[in-house]
């Protein structure tokens, strides 16, 4: 008898069992080869996805000193010397 299930796909069309796979797949994809093998991706991609929220946080502080905001609620962006 056939039965149903859920399954996730990654932006290449790859179907895995669940989203954090599919996800992990691709920040690999993203991330291209690490390492002198290739075999670092996962594991980078891997601990990208787990620090998610502290990643996000440096970004986010860094947008906002790169595009301050002034007193009139105007975004002014800082060029780099």
């Amino acid at each position: 008898m056939a039965s149903q299930c859920i399954a996730f796909r990654d932006s290449k069309g790859g179907l895995h069992a669940s989203l954090e796979k599919a996800t992990l797949e691709d920040l690999a994809s993203v991330l291209g080869r690490v390492g002198e093998e290739g075999g670092m991706t996962a594991g980078v991609a891997k601990l990208i996805f787990d620090k998610r929220l502290d990643i996000e946080r440096i970004f986010a502080e860094h947008d906002a000193m790169i595009c301050p905001v002034t007193a009139n609620g105007a975004v002014e962006r800082l060029h780099a010397i």
